[in-house]
């Protein structure tokens, strides 16, 4: 009878990382200010709404504001997916060339 050895291999062990730490509180901090920005720009649109018209200039600002926070949230998360290994970077380079004149050409 042969030896049989594990199929799977053995878990790396967890060990503190700084830099997802470092991209999770950037995320959190990103989160509390589009919430904040939210809700300037909810409490700016109602005094807009009531005749303030100063209000709109500045119901542009925290809404291009919250939207700016919620982008850079969104691509640390994707950085912290990329540091952990969840996803891969894709190649800018394809594998092979491209046939000249496409894949009707290449037949």
């Amino acid at each position: 009878m042969t030896s049989r050895g594990k199929r799977v291999a053995a878990k790396p062990k967890a060990r503190f990382r700084p830099t997802v730490l470092a991209l999770a509180l950037g995320v959190t901090a990103g989160v509390v200010a589009w919430g904040y920005l939210v809700r300037a720009a909810i409490d700016f649109g109602v005094q807009a709404r009531a005749g303030s018209s100063g209000a709109w200039l500045f119901l542009g600002l925290a809404g291009f504001g919250a939207v700016a926070c919620l982008f850079i949230g969104l691509m640390l998360v994707a950085r912290i997916m990329r540091v952990l290994g969840i996803t891969k970077p894709t190649s800018s380079a394809p594998d092979q060339p491209r046939a000249i004149g496409g894949r009707r050409a290449a037949r």
